[in-house]
């Protein structure tokens, strides 16, 4: 695999370093917005958030449920997150890195690395959900 199969997206996230981090190891929160589009929905999301734990995630879009698992590599609060992600549409043991950078009080640049693609349909697919997920993540965050 190449670099080329690797994406990044960022977004600035209305929230404090903190809770912005701790939403992404948050069951409930995650149930609100791991979602890439606005049809989708989450019903299901565990999390063992330890170095170590695993993660599943079933995102569901027209009566389809599309399973994500995963285990956490790095958790260093409030900076960075490190896991593997694993599902049909991405592959097997790809890698995201989501770093957290506090912008102001209330202002949390988010930026995701996700490397490992098996090909480039697989990559350029989730670069637009990666960004959609994080758009869901900032309205949420929001409210």
């Amino acid at each position: 695999m190449t670099d080329s199969h690797s994406l990044s997206v960022e977004r600035v996230v209305p929230g404090a370093i903190n809770d912005v981090f701790d939403a992404w190891l948050n069951p409930t929160q995650l149930s609100r917005w791991m979602t890439p589009g606005p049809s989708m929905s989450v019903p299901v999301a565990e999390v063992d958030p330890r170095v170590g734990g695993r993660f599943h995630i079933v995102m569901r879009s027209s009566g389809r449920d599309i399973p994500h698992e995963g285990e956490y590599r790095v958790i260093d609060r409030p900076s960075r997150l490190v896991f593997t992600w694993n599902s049909e549409p991405a592959g097997r043991d790809t890698l995201v890195t989501v770093t957290f950078i506090k912008v102001a009080e209330r202002e949390t640049r988010v930026h995701l690395t996700h490397e490992r693609f098996a090909n480039a349909a697989a990559r350029d697919s989730h670069r637009n959900g990666w960004g959609l997920i994080l758009d869901a993540m900032a309205e949420s965050v929001r409210r």
